[in-house]
């Protein structure tokens, strides 16, 4: 009995990776290749599910105990991923300037949305106005919803303080 062997479960926890970098963003390696890829911006399910398929990698193993060779299959996966699906699965589609349709992931994806937003701005499209005086930009009803002035009715908690005042 005084020569025990360590258990399996603890030889596994020391060969995981806690955090995978893709791109500029780190990735937790302690979750399933699907669901670490969701907490990328510009990845969601349907997209990281594509990515593991063509990757050749189960979806559902942990993200930190795959081999080099499966974290650079997906990372080639996701830095290519609009080269092989369809135009209308991308999230970019008929870029402004050079008309290309790609698919942003990470920080790139927050700045072309700036951009574009941005340049709606400028030309004073309907859009762009909409987005300057901070209403809805999508067709929502505005009369009863998406107020940000004041409250409307009665404010309780000044009751009350005016009460404890006198």
């Amino acid at each position: 009995m005084s020569t025990e062997e360590p258990e399996p479960e603890e030889e596994e926890a020391d060969d995981i990776r806690y955090f995978v970098r893709i791109g500029q963003t780190d990735l937790d390696g302690t979750k399933t290749v699907e669901r670490s890829l969701t907490d990328m911006n510009g990845i969601g399910q349907r997209t990281a599910r594509i990515i593991c398929d063509k990757a050749g990698v189960d979806r559902t193993a942990t993200f930190g105990r795959l081999d080099e060779e499966a974290t650079e299959a997906v990372t080639e996966e996701v830095e290519g991923y609009a080269d092989d699906v369809p135009e209308w699965l991308t999230n970019h589609q008929k870029g402004y300037y050079s008309g290309e349709t790609t698919h942003q992931v990470g920080n790139d994806l927050n700045m072309i949305r700036r951009q574009d937003i941005n340049r709606m701005k400028m030309v004073n499209s309907y859009r762009g106005v909409r987005h300057k005086r901070g209403q809805k930009v999508r067709g929502q009803r505005t009369k009863s919803t998406g107020r940000t002035e004041g409250t409307i009715g009665v404010n309780v908690e000044a009751i009350k303080e005016e009460a404890e005042d006198e």
